[in-house]
């Protein structure tokens, strides 16, 4: 069992920047594929960025291309995503996520993700 623990949610203004953690649990997270997702009110719950296991390969979703950036640092068992240029529509709760099927190349689907962290509130103000 994986445990992933969420980090970094706040309140922004409009054209600032964040930048999430999300800290797993146990020995095998050097071959997670690890995803963010999000949910705003009323909204369902969306793909935001991935990053493969092998060669940190990177997916991410039309809406935060050139304004947000996945990585991880395997020696600390945790993803990071930087936000930069938010919006108000980047409000949400913010999810990670962890893959344990080895995929070269990361996921976009939701089901395909084994583990979930209880999410991160991000505000963004005008």
């Amino acid at each position: 069992q994986v445990q992933l623990v969420e980090s970094g949610g706040g309140l922004v203004q409009a054209g600032g920047s964040l930048r999430l953690s999300c800290a797993a649990s146990g020995r095998a997270f050097n071959f997670y594929t690890m995803g963010w997702f999000r949910q705003a009110p009323g909204k369902e719950r969306e793909f935001v960025a991935a990053i493969s296991w092998i060669n940190s390969n990177t997916d991410y979703a039309d809406s935060v291309k050139g304004r947000f950036t996945i990585s991880r640092d395997n020696a600390k068992n945790t993803v990071y995503l930087q936000m930069n240029n938010l919006k108000h529509e980047d409000a949400a709760v913010y999810y990670c996520a962890a893959d344990r099927s080895r995929s070269d190349y990361p996921r976009s689907g939701q089901s395909e993700y084994d583990y979930w962290g209880q999410g991160t509130q991000v505000t963004v103000s005008s």
